[in-house]
C-alpha cells in the first residue's frame, strides 16, 4: 500500500563512485544500472532545489498528493529537517512525483509544474499539502487547483492553459516509471545521499530516524 507505516531501520543500498550508484536492480543489466543511476539522473526533472544547491547530502522524496502518510511527513518530520538542516545549508531537497492514487494525483502534480512555469513551485506543492483533504476523496478538482492557484496569486489564465494543455502529463508519468525504474514502491519513499553514500528510507518514519540518516552521512 502507498501510505503503510514502515518500522523498518534505514539501509545502505549503495556507494556513489564517481557519480555512479553501484547497487544493482532486479532486472538491469549492470551497464543499464550505470547508466540509470547517476546522482543527474535521480536528481534531474524533479522539482526545482528546496535549500542550498551545493548543500552536500540530498534528499530526494518520493510523493504523492493524496497519499496520507506524504501528508504526515509534510506536517511533521518535513519542518523540523528545513529548520534544521535545510535553512542552514546542510541539506537540499528534491521532490519527485509517484503518483500512486491514479488521475487526481496526476492531475495535482501536473498542477504543481504549471506553477513552476511561474516560478512557484514550492507555494503551490505547499498549498496541496495544506489542503490536503485525504485519499480518493474528490478533493482535487480544477476548482479546487484553481483556488489554490489563486491563493498564491498565479496568473489563473497561463495556469488553466497550462492544465487544459496538460503540458506537464508526460513529465508526471515519466517521473513514475524512473521511480519503478529504481525500486520506489510505496510513498512516501526517500533516497538521502551524499557523494558516498545513498540511504533509503520507506515511508513516513519518526523524526529521529531522519535526523540519524543525515548525521551519519
Amino acid at each position: 500500500m502507498n501510505n503503510r507505516y514502515f518500522l523498518a531501520i534505514p539501509i545502505i543500498v549503495g556507494i556513489i563512485v564517481g557519480g555512479y550508484l553501484s547497487f544493482s536492480i532486479s532486472g538491469l543489466e549492470p551497464e543499464q544500472t550505470q547508466t540509470l543511476l547517476t546522482i543527474q539522473k535521480l536528481t534531474e526533472n524533479g522539482s526545482p532545489i528546496l535549500g542550498d544547491p551545493s548543500a552536500t547530502i540530498t534528499i530526494l522524496e518520493w510523493g504523492d498528493y493524496q497519499c496520507t502518510f506524504c501528508y504526515r511527513f509534510h506536517e511533521s518530520s518535513l519542518k523540523t529537517i528545513i529548520g534544521d538542516y535545510i535553512d542552514t545549508g546542510k541539506v537540499k531537497l528534491v521532490f519527485k512525483d509517484f503518483p500512486l492514487n491514479g488521475s487526481d494525483s496526476i492531475l495535482a502534480a501536473e498542477a504543481s509544474y504549471c506553477a513552476e512555469d511561474q516560478e512557484k513551485y514550492w507555494e503551490y506543492h505547499d498549498e496541496l499539502y495544506t489542503n490536503w483533504g485525504g485519499e480518493q476523496t474528490g478533493w482535487i478538482t480544477r476548482d479546487s487547483l484553481n483556488q489554490f492557484a489563486s491563493t498564491i496569486e498565479l496568473d489563473l489564465k497561463q495556469f488553466n492553459t497550462c492544465l487544459d494543455e496538460h503540458l506537464h502529463k508526460q513529465r508526471v508519468m515519466k517521473l513514475y516509471q524512473f521511480g519503478r525504474e529504481v525500486g520506489i514502491d510505496a510513498t512516501p519513499s526517500f533516497l538521502i545521499f551524499n557523494n558516498e553514500n545513498v540511504i533509503k528510507i520507506t515511508g513516513n518514519q519518526p523524526i529521529d530516524v531522519f535526523i540519524r540518516t543525515i548525521e551519519g552521512l
